[in-house]
């Protein structure tokens, strides 16, 4: 990255859109996931506290990747209204220092990033532990979140259907519409029907009920939980959790804030039956065992995935020449 004498580098959001695309962004949280599973990478501590202000909730995620050497934060939050003002709800601005002096050389969008890094944790999660004959793939949840998921798991197997639902049926319109633009079959089906089509399931809501039981899954299905980032938020199923053979970004994430903290509070599984996925990644797992294995990712959503893909970003738009400078 930069150095002092060649000034801050400022990375805008629509520059990001430009430079950045699935399979970066993808190689970047791979390659992360792997330095934080065996040591080279870790998170700090996550700050997140209501504002009191615009119902808005904000904080920091940082942390150090000493294989990438990659170091920075994450300043950013969720500001409810948001949309009605015409803004993304999810505001971001990734600051990236140079880790041999401390000096911080650059300012990165977060918001097309975060989407885009979010995508590529649960494609990395479909590469390596779906089944390679997977042929339907779930979404529950048409957010804004839900497309840019359902183009990176498309580019991971060679799914044939998609099956989705969503509390409010016509949002699914814009899942429709990308399906077909992939050339895939679409269909608004319910939750006992998806959980029985599906051999991938991605879910992308804000929920704190499970929308998904056990009892509807069939075997062989990799289930990618991407919603659940707070004490509280529930998907599915503590028991499917339970059933499942559990993988994660980051274990300490995962049964505090994540899909797993219900089954942990129930007593149903403990830390030690969580695996990171970098693990897998790393060949120090092996993964899904056989085709009848239910294998669930919880995505939590980690600082160093946002490190990653900022500082791909800016490196990208340093060589391109594309970025602007500042000098300090």
């Amino acid at each position: 990255m930069t150095r002092e004498t060649d000034g801050l580098l400022i990375v805008g959001e629509a520059l990001c859109q430009e430079l950045m695309d699935r399979p970066a962004a993808f190689d970047a949280v791979q390659s992360v996931f792997a330095a934080m599973a065996s040591g080279e990478a870790r998170n700090f501590p996550v700050i997140r506290e209501a504002l009191g202000h615009a119902d808005a909730l904000y904080g920091f995620k940082s942390g150090f990747d000493r294989a990438g050497l990659t170091l920075g934060l994450k300043s950013g939050g969720y500001w409810p209204g948001n949309m009605a003002k015409g803004l993304t709800n999810h505001q971001s601005t990734v600051f990236l220092f140079d880790p041999d002096t401390g000096q911080l050389s650059a300012l990165v969008g977060g918001n097309y990033l975060t989407a885009l890094r979010t995508a590529a944790s649960s494609a990395v999660s479909i590469a390596h532990l779906a089944r390679k004959d997977a042929k339907v793939l779930g979404m529950i949840g048409a957010g804004h979140q839900s497309t840019f998921q359902l183009r990176a798991a498309a580019e991971q197997r060679r799914f044939e259907k998609v099956v989705a639902l969503n509390r409010n049926p016509e949002r699914l319109n814009r899942l429709a519409t990308v399906a077909a633009e992939l050339g895939l079959e679409f269909e608004a089906v319910t939750p006992e029907g998806l959980g029985a089509e599906a051999d991938v399931i991605i879910t992308i809501v804000s929920a704190y009920e499970p929308l998904l039981m056990q009892e509807w899954i069939k075997p062989g299905t990799h289930i990618a939980c991407m919603g659940t980032d707070t004490k509280g938020k529930q998907e599915v199923d503590p028991a499917l959790v339970a059933a499942a053979t559990v993988f994660t970004d980051e274990i300490a994430q995962s049964v505090s804030i994540g899909e797993a903290q219900h089954a942990v509070i129930a007593g149903l599984i403990g830390a030690d039956q969580i695996t990171p996925l970098g693990e897998v990644i790393n060949g120090t797992h092996p993964g899904r065992r056989s085709d009848e294995e239910i294998t669930l990712f919880d995505g939590t959503g980690v600082g160093l995935q946002d490190l990653a893909v900022a500082s791909a970003a800016a490196k990208l738009a340093e060589a391109a020449g594309k970025a602007t400078r500042v000098t300090l």
